[in-house]
Formats: C-alpha cells, sequence, structure tokens
C-alpha cells in the first residue's frame, strides 16, 4: 500500500504546485478563483492525455484532436502562507490548507466555513493492485448526481458503482446500481449551511463511491472514491450555489449541444415497427398518419436496428435490408418533409462475418487483443464480434465514411449511437488511444463519447449549415457537449415512473441534463392503462420525451393504445406542445450554462432545507414547479411548495403561500404545475409540428415580481444562430403598483411572431389602466370582442389574469400595468 500521509514539501513550479509524499508527488493546479485541480500519479509520470476535459492549463497529447473544443488558460497565481504546521493557499473564494503531518486537504471559504475535508491518515492511498483510494470527512452532507444510476436522488448512504453494461431490464428501485454511463462527478450540500460544491474525479477506470455507507470506529465517518487504476485526479469546484457548481463543472468538461426543436416533441420508436417481414418504411408512415388522427402528433421517429437485419436477424450495421426498406432515401426523405426525421441505430460491435468487418480490421481499427496482435473477440449482439475502436483515428475516419454513405447521403439528419458501453470481458485489451497506446480497462469509458464526437463531426462535414444531432446510449465525462441520452432499457412497470423521474434529476446534476427514459417501459409486457396514461403525463416535462418499447408480449407501446385515456395523454402532449417557446429558451440556457431544464427543487431553492430530500417534484426551468402522479392508484397528492415566494396553480391562478405543503384532489386529467411568482412562461397555440410550425402569437405568464428573463429563438435547425440570427427578448420586470416590463429585442433572427399576449396575474386586484410606450391601451369588457381586437386589454375575473394584447413592431416596447389603489365611488376607505 502506497500513502501520502506525510507533506515533505511544498514547491511552486511552473504552472502548478509539487508536493513531495512519502509514496507519490501530488500537483496543485489553480485553473480559476473557484477550481483546482490536484492529481497524485503514483508513477510519477503525470503524463496529460484527455479526452474529457476542454480547458486546460497545461499540454495535452490529445490537444489536437479536440482541437478548438480545448481551450488552453493560463490559470491563477494564488497566495501561500507557510506555517510550522501547515501552508494555506488562497485564492479570493477560498483557503486550501495542507496539514504537513499527518497530510490532509482542507478548504474553507473566506469567513473559514469548512467546505472540504479529507480523512486524515488515510486521504490517498494506491494498493498492490493499482486501485487507489481518495477518503473525505462525511458531514451533514447531502450527495447528487454521479452520473446515471437507479435508486435514490439523494446518495447519502448509498454505494454507486460507475460499471457501465448493456443494462437491459434494470432495476429501477431504492438501491442504487450501475446503467449505461461513467460519469465520476458529485455534488455535495452542507445539510447545515446549504453550501454546495462538487468534485469531479477525471478518471475513466471502473470505479466505486461509498458515501457514508461504511463505518469504523477507528475513523471519522467517511465516504470514499476507488477505481481500478490511474491516478487521483480530482478537481474541486467552489459554489456555493449549485447553479455556479454545474456551470463551472459544464466550463471544465464542455457545455452541452443545443438540441434541434424536432426533439422537443414526442420522439417515437419501438423495435417492432422495423422488425415487419417487409414494408417496414410504409409501417413507419402509417404510423405518423395514425397518430395525426389521434390528435397526437409525433416529431421525431428512432429507427431501430431492423434496418440493418439480415435474413436471420443478425444486425450488419450499415447495411439495409431492402426487403424491409426498399428505398432508403425515399423513406429518410418522405419523414424529413413530414417534419418528422428519423434518426437510425448504430452500434459498433462488427460481427465476424459482417461484410465491412475487414475494412476495420486492415487498419487495426478494432480494439486489439492483450498482446496486440490480432481483433479482440467478445460476445456481441448475434454472435462473436470485434469492437470499433474509437480512439483510433484511421477507424473514426472507416465509421465516418459509411455513416456518410449509407444513412446521411440518403437523408438521416441525426444518428443514434446504441450499444456502445463496450462490455470488454478482457481488461487488457488494447486501444489505440490516438497513437499513445493503452487498455480497454482504462479507454473503454470514453469509446463512445468519442464515438459521439466522430458522429458529430461527419454530419457537420457532410451538412455544414444544419445543427448535428446524436443519442447515446453511453458516454463519458463530457458526452453532453455531443449528445443527448437516455436510460436505457428500463422496464414497464410503476416504479420505473419514479425512479426514472430521479434518475434524470441525478444526471441534470451531473451536467448532463439533456436526457430521458422511455416512456411506458422499453422490455416487460405492455404498461398497463393507468401505467401508460401517467407515465405520458410525467414524460411531457423530460428533456427528452419519447415512447419506445421491445415487449415481451408481442404488443407495441403506443401513446393512443388505450381508446379510455388517449383524451387525457393528448391533453398532456399538447401541453407540452404549447410549452416549446419555454422549453426551447431553457434548452438554449443548459447549452450556455449546463443549467437542467428539469432539476431538483433544491436547485432554485437552495436555502430551504426542506427541498433537499424532495425527488418526486421538481422545476421545469426556471419558473414551473411540476409534481407528476406516479403512483397507482393515487386520490390526492401531497405537494411541498418552496418557501421564499407565493406560488400559482397553472391553470386557476390560485395563490398559495410557500413553505408549506398543500393537499390536491387527483383525477385522470391531473398534471399539477404551479408558476413560481417572478417566474415569466412563455407559451403558443401554433405548433404541432417544432420542425415546420412557429410561434405567430406569442403568450407571456407572467406571476409579477421584480425580476430580470429571457425568451430566446431561432430556426431550430441550423447553425445559423452562432453567426447572430436569432431572436432573443430581455425582459426587466419592476414590480410596485405600477408594473414595468421593459422588453428590448436583439438578434438578426427574423422571427414569426406577429402578436404577444401578456397574461399579468394579480390575485388582488385587477388593473387600472395599461399603456404602451406611454400611450393608453384601451380597455375591453366584452371577451369576444378582445378575442377580435389586435390591440387591448382585459381583466379575466375567472384567473385573476390581465390579458394585454398588441403587434409586434420588432422594437424595444415598454409595457405598464397600473394596480394603483381607485377609489371609485369616491368615499374613502371604512
Amino acid at each position: 500500500m502506497k500513502t501520502t500521509n506525510k507533506l515533505l514539501s511544498l514547491s511552486k513550479e511552473h504552472n502548478y504546485f509539487l508536493i513531495k509524499t512519502e509514496g507519490s508527488d501530488i500537483r496543485l493546479y489553480f485553473l480559476t478563483e473557484d477550481i483546482f485541480r490536484l492529481r497524485a500519479d503514483f508513477s510519477g509520470e503525470f503524463k496529460e492525455a484527455s479526452y474529457i476535459l476542454t480547458k486546460t492549463a497545461w499540454e495535452d497529447q490529445l490537444d489536437h484532436v479536440l482541437g478548438e473544443e480545448r481551450e488552453r488558460i493560463a490559470g491563477i497565481d494564488v497566495n501561500i502562507d507557510e506555517q510550522e504546521n501547515q501552508y494555506i493557499l488562497s485564492t479570493s473564494t477560498m483557503h486550501i490548507t495542507l496539514q504537513k503531518d499527518v497530510f490532509s486537504l482542507m478548504i474553507t471559504d473566506v469567513n473559514g466555513h469548512k467546505i472540504h475535508a479529507d480523512l486524515a491518515g488515510r486521504n490517498i492511498q494506491q494498493d498492490h493492485l493499482g486501485r487507489v483510494y481518495h477518503y473525505t470527512e462525511l458531514n451533514n452532507d447531502n450527495f447528487y448526481g454521479f452520473g446515471e444510476s437507479t435508486g435514490a436522488l439523494n446518495k447519502r448512504y448509498h454505494r454507486i458503482s460507475l460499471s457501465p453494461k448493456d443494462a437491459i431490464g434494470h432495476n429501477h428501485s431504492p438501491q442504487t446500481t450501475n446503467l449505461y454511463k461513467h460519469i465520476p462527478f458529485y455534488v455535495k450540500v452542507d445539510g447545515d449551511t446549504g453550501y454546495a460544491s462538487g468534485l469531479f474525479y477525471h478518471n475513466t477506470f471502473e470505479s466505486e463511491f461509498f458515501m457514508g455507507c461504511e463505518r469504523s470506529g477507528y475513523w471519522k465517518e467517511y465516504n470514499y472514491f476507488k477505481a481500478d487504476g490511474g491516478d487521483i485526479d480530482y478537481f474541486f469546484i467552489n459554489g456555493p450555489s449549485l447553479k455556479e457548481v454545474i456551470d463551472r463543472y459544464t466550463y471544465l468538461t464542455g457545455r452541452p449541444i443545443l438540441t434541434p426543436k424536432y426533439s422537443l416533441g414526442y420522439i417515437a420508436s419501438t423495435m417492432y415497427y422495423a422488425e415487419l417481414d417487409q414494408d417496414c418504411d410504409e409501417g413507419h408512415f402509417s404510423f405518423l398518419e395514425q397518430g395525426l388522427d389521434e390528435g397526437i402528433p409525433t416529431s421525431a421517429f428512432q429507427l431501430a436496428s431492423g434496418y440493418t437485419a439480415a435474413a436471420d436477424r443478425r444486425r450488419f450495421v450499415f447495411t439495409w435490408n431492402h426487403k424491409r426498406f426498399p428505398d432508403p432515401k425515399r423513406f429518410f426523405e418522405t419523414l424529413n418533409d413530414k417534419g418528422c426525421p428519423a434518426f437510425p441505430n448504430t452500434k459498433p460491435g462488427i460481427l465476424l462475418d459482417h461484410p465491412l468487418y475487414q475494412d476495420f480490421a486492415a487498419v487495426n481499427g478494432f480494439i486489439m487483443d492483450a498482446e496486440g496482435k490480432q481483433p479482440y473477440v467478445d460476445n456481441w449482439w448475434g454472435g462473436l464480434g470485434s469492437f470499433v475502436d474509437f480512439t483510433n483515428p484511421k477507424a473514426r475516419e472507416i465509421w465516418k465514411k459509411h455513416a456518410k454513405e449509407q444513412l446521411i447521403d440518403h437523408g438521416a439528419l441525426m444518428l443514434w449511437n446504441d450499444n456502445c458501453e463496450y462490455e470488454i470481458n478482457d481488461r487488457m485489451a488494447q486501444c489505440d488511444f490516438d497513437g499513445i497506446g493503452g487498455v480497454a480497462a482504462h479507454l473503454k469509458a470514453v469509446q463512445p463519447t468519442v464515438m459521439a464526437k466522430a458522429v458529430q463531426e461527419v454530419l457537420s462535414e457532410s451538412r455544414p449549415s444544419v445543427r448535428p444531432f446524436v443519442l447515446s446510449r453511453s458516454g463519458s465525462a463530457g458526452i453532453q457537449r455531443y449528445a443527448q441520452t437516455w436510460a436505457g432499457d428500463n422496464k414497464s412497470r410503476w416504479e420505473d415512473i419514479d425512479y426514472g423521474f430521479q434518475c434524470i434529476l441525478g444526471m441534470g446534476m451531473s451536467g448532463a441534463g439533456n436526457h430521458g427514459v422511455d416512456i411506458g417501459g422499453f422490455t416487460r409486457e405492455k404498461p398497463e392503462q393507468e401505467l401508460l396514461m401517467r407515465w405520458a403525463q410525467a414524460g411531457i416535462f423530460y428533456p427528452r420525451f419519447c415512447v419506445n418499447s421491445a415487449s415481451t408480449d408481442n404488443t407495441v407501446t403506443e401513446l393512443w393504445m388505450y381508446n379510455d385515456v388517449t383524451p387525457q395523454i393528448r391533453r398532456a402532449l399538447q401541453i407540452r406542445l404549447s410549452l416549446i417557446p419555454y422549453i426551447y429558451t431553457m434548452f438554449h440556457k443548459h447549452s450556455q450554462t449546463g443549467e437542467p431544464v428539469l432539476r431538483p427543487l433544491m436547485f432554485d431553492f437552495q436555502s430551504d432545507p426542506n427541498t433537499y430530500g424532495i425527488a418526486d417534484q421538481a422545476m421545469f426551468g426556471d419558473s414551473i414547479l411540476v409534481a407528476p402522479i406516479m403512483k397507482k392508484g393515487m386520490t390526492e397528492r401531497h405537494i411541498y411548495l418552496p418557501a421564499g415566494c407565493n406560488w400559482y396553480d397553472w391553470y386557476t391562478h390560485e395563490r398559495y403561500a410557500g413553505g408549506q405543503w398543500i393537499t390536491i384532489a387527483v383525477d385522470e386529467e391531473t398534471i399539477p404545475m404551479y408558476l413560481k411568482e417572478g417566474g415569466l412562461v412563455t407559451w403558443t397555440r401554433d405548433i404541432q409540428n417544432p420542425m415546420k410550425d412557429h410561434t405567430k402569437v406569442l403568450h407571456l405568464s407572467l406571476a409579477p415580481q421584480t425580476s430580470q428573463h429571457i425568451y430566446y429563438d431561432d430556426d431550430g435547425l441550423t447553425n445559423d444562430y452562432k453567426q447572430g440570427r436569432y431572436y432573443q427578448l430581455d425582459i426587466n420586470v419592476e414590480y410596485d403598483s405600477v408594473c414595468e416590463i421593459a422588453v428590448t429585442p436583439e438578434g438578426d433572427y427574423p422571427t414569426a411572431i406577429e402578436h404577444f399576449e401578456w397574461q399579468v396575474i394579480n390575485v388582488e386586484k385587477g388593473a387600472y389602466w395599461c399603456s404602451l410606450d406611454n400611450e393608453v391601451i384601451p380597455q375591453f369588457m366584452n371577451r369576444k370582442q378582445f378575442e377580435k381586437a389586435e390591440f387591448g386589454w382585459l381583466y379575466e375575473n375567472s384567473d385573476s389574469t390581465v390579458r394585454i394584447k398588441y403587434p409586434n413592431n420588432y422594437q424595444p416596447r415598454l409595457l405598464k400595468v397600473s394596480f394603483e389603489k381607485f377609489d371609485l365611488v369616491g368615499c374613502g376607505e371604512d
């Protein structure tokens, strides 16, 4: 066992501090005032070769691979105070104390509050098998993130395994189990102070976290991280807010993609339609038509791998079964014309008798055996196969060539990377590692991330103006900058709604919030009627709203499969479609800061400790609280409304004080939504097809408080927004007896918005007057006349709302709504 219990010396090198201990040298880099890196390399080599980091303060052997994705930063200087028993290194926001004997690291904020502390005497270790450990003190802490896993949202007292597998039929249960991703990052929230911080372990070996689930009478309560190899190489990310931690983590590992608009509606998929004996293309077209007949439009279609099936049903990626799909080009063009593009399934395993096997073998494009002499062979779907090595640039180019010729040139706008967990039994199998050379144990976790990068590249190279979109089942830290993800092959069970919801929240707290689970479940028997209804009603708040199935009872999960609940599901989908202006704005913010679209209540209400343990409610964006019905047979729902503001029922505008539990009655129509005081939600009635339809009348629902908001839009399909072709409204609200709303447009995108209609809520009184740019707006007392008018205002007593409409003149506007006291009778107060 190698230990780091004695600090022998500390010296300042070129851009880092070198800490010498009895067991390992340690390097300490300060990237920003709030991010530092500590790396203990027991080999002493300190080689830098990362596919994950987009910000570095050092030369990296893969700089040329990441290219413009990576930025070299200078790092910062810090103050050093050497004392008899310790060193104190200080930034403007935190102090890092290094105890000399016994060596350990402690972090405090500028007020002296302890944020983090290693477990002295046991902080960083390496055992005789090369496994590395990092022990930290456990206090009254709550833990969130860890990438994708089952189990409770708060991982205190949980053991989390990061060992991606093809986890079909996984159990969403209170216990945490591994799924498909490898993201060794978590956020800690101090239960006493609410202070948030993050730890990201830059290690791609299979790993485990033990978050207070071990106890020993010889040590303080502790957590620890363990990895099968590599270094203890972590980035500490300071808060104190959760928003700052997620922002800084995605600054370090890459900002999420901005998803195209067609991905925001109902994404349909099933293995069944691609497994018909013939004319599967017509089956897909018929599905779309039936959806329109049912009032449930489809926005995109995931094309299952049956299109690549040979006569014996084995999958041969980049081939076509022409009996099932006679004309692939016609198939894609037809769907694109309907505003419902398809993204075809691809898999990185190549069967030994695949016609393209030798293309990859000729350039050593497969992961090689432990001796590096021949392709590694292991179990694959349908037989034995080899795995494309995406760390080999030649293999990437071959993959891109076939993806272009067989899929993109036929009309595919996006691709679906499936079964890419690289479940390789021989951990010593060899990978190219872009010429560096490495083993599968180290690199299998990043293979799907580099695969997603390659697919994003070929989509962009083939259609430079079109926004690339990739869906990936697996990935490492950094996958968010290439792909949308989902939690794989779940079951059709009630438990999977609840814990699937928590899984999405956990991914959002891991910097990869563009995530979802298969609505209705992927495997097992068909979902029962109530289960499908409730899952769809919850799923409208998922970042990815998708129904995908491979049921074991020869059925297909379709949103209209049960006549009795189709109206309720139709209504739920219409809520989502109406909110696309709001959702797309939130996705744009997600792409800029990492802020998840669907996030735990505590993300926005960190000062309210009552939110720390709530995982069956969430904030949908920054303004809407949602509390889906996720239990069978519920007749009432208990809902917590966080402290710090009032809340308004989305449908009735009934007002509730924050900081309390309420109980509401539940029926089949119930989809609880609450508008936050100070919140703004943009919505429309104009969108049924997100790819083809545009907002002409933008509704803006405001629960007024002094606040700032942004509405964002662009064409939703191209990269033109990067050149300034977007439409943004900067909205500043000043609330007093007169509510002043300043709206400033920005950007060069020719918006389709012709009219604005505001809904300004005030449950205490109606408006006295309204003005636009200091000109009085005419008041209507007759609702029908107001509906016909292009300009005017009306007070709706039924939901306590001032409705104001006016045409878009594409200029800055100042809207005022007076709630001043007016003594109509002139008799004064009683």
